[in-house]
């Protein structure tokens, strides 16, 4: 692996590591790592902060897991590491925004990022992971339940639209660590206690 690949691996990194949803809410004296659920990312921003800056976020989180890959498919020169590297620039900017140096490696738990990583690779398969997230979020009130099934079916997608195997490895890759990263959650969803939007909207009504 020639020292361009390195370099590209290691932006990816970089670029996914950068905490959006933090610097959007400096400006409002909520740090939102120590409020809601302690996350960096777009549904504890849009919890603590609003919807519109929560949409904010997640459309930054999609962007840097979009463009590192984007770039990395575009310009790593053609042989046969190319898909090895562009893969693992992928890899990088998820692992980026869930362990990301600029934070002490307490970082959120990459689906916005893994979304737009997959954009680029295979955005049908993410229509498709987009459907399946919206009806368990509409059913079940759980933006992490939405967000579990949703990576768990992804794979299948790419499986059945005849994506390459490298691409599947990537996605394998990516939504083990999701899952990982969810732990809590998962946890909390078996025992009753996770928080629903659904419960949320009754409240405010």
């Amino acid at each position: 692996m020639n020292m361009t690949a390195v370099i590209s691996i290691l932006l990816s990194y970089l670029v996914g590591a950068i905490p959006f949803g933090l610097l959007l809410s400096r400006g409002s004296g909520v740090d939102i790592r120590r409020q809601g659920s302690g996350n960096i990312g777009a549904t504890n921003v849009a919890r603590l902060l609003g919807r519109k800056l929560g949409i904010l976020t997640l459309i930054l989180d999609v962007l840097k897991g979009f463009v590192p890959i984007w770039l990395a498919g575009h310009f790593i020169a053609p042989g046969p590491q190319h898909n090895l590297v562009v893969a693992l620039c992928g890899g990088a900017t998820v692992i980026g925004h869930m362990f990301p140096v600029y934070l002490g490696f307490r970082g959120g738990k990459g689906v916005a990022t893994g979304l737009g990583v997959f954009l680029f690779l295979e955005p049908l398969a993410v229509l498709y992971s987009l459907l399946v997230f919206v009806t368990a979020v509409v059913l079940s009130g759980f933006v992490s339940l939405g967000s579990l099934l949703a990576s768990f079916s992804f794979p299948l997608w790419l499986f059945l639209l005849g994506a390459p195997a490298w691409t599947l490895w990537l996605a394998a890759f990516v939504v083990l660590m999701i899952w990982i990263k969810h732990h809590e959650n998962i946890r909390r969803l078996l025992a009753g206690t996770e928080k629903s939007w659904k419960k949320k909207n009754r409240e405010g009504a």
